[in-house]
């Protein structure tokens, strides 16, 4: 008898705290499309996290901090999909960076991330979040940065996008870093 693998986990990040946002409606879709060597969950407390502080006691960080360096540990990987607001990462998804750095939760981990966006959009965010990650020694898989452009209207009611070529793209690159997380 052959021997099972434990599945991969990849914690999906999404950068967007609107309710109809085209960067989590990905994210969702990410777990529904996740091969089977794949466990894609979704992170959704980001607007749960209070204001980064630098002098905040470790030991004792706020229930959202813990829970997002929890999550985040026990992951093997990480996706992030975030707009872009005046050219630039959103200020609450960047607190959510800035409340790893300290940590080292994404020391080493591998991570990629999606972009939405139409061609020409978004770029100013992913270049400061791959400085960031850099900063906090996260490995970037490149292959596995894409642009997927999801427009509002290819969202459907349950919140996540329909089309099969871009499941199927969302599969490889889960796929892919699955194998870069092993």
């Amino acid at each position: 008898m052959g021997e099972s693998r434990q599945a991969v986990r990849v914690l999906l990040v999404s950068g967007s705290t609107r309710g109809s946002s085209t960067n989590t409606a990905a994210l969702r879709t990410a777990v529904l499309a996740a091969p089977d060597e794949v466990e894609a969950v979704l992170y959704e407390g980001l607007a749960d996290l209070p204001a980064f502080t630098p002098d905040e006691d470790p030991r004792h960080p706020h229930p959202a901090v813990r829970v997002l360096r929890e999550r985040i540990t026990a992951a093997d990987a990480v996706v992030f999909s975030t707009p872009e607001y005046a050219g630039a990462l959103p200020g609450s998804f960047k607190n959510l960076l800035d409340w790893t750095v300290g940590g080292g939760e994404l020391n080493r981990k591998p991570v990629a991330w999606i972009n939405v966006g139409a061609p020409g959009r978004g770029d100013a965010a992913y270049a400061e979040l791959a400085k960031v990650l850099g900063y906090v020694d996260a490995v970037i898989v490149d292959e596995c940065c894409v642009r997927l452009p999801v427009a509002r209207d290819a969202v459907g009611a349950d919140g996540s996008v329909a089309d099969a070529e871009f499941r199927a793209r969302l599969t490889d690159v889960l796929g892919t870093l699955a194998l870069h997380a092993r």
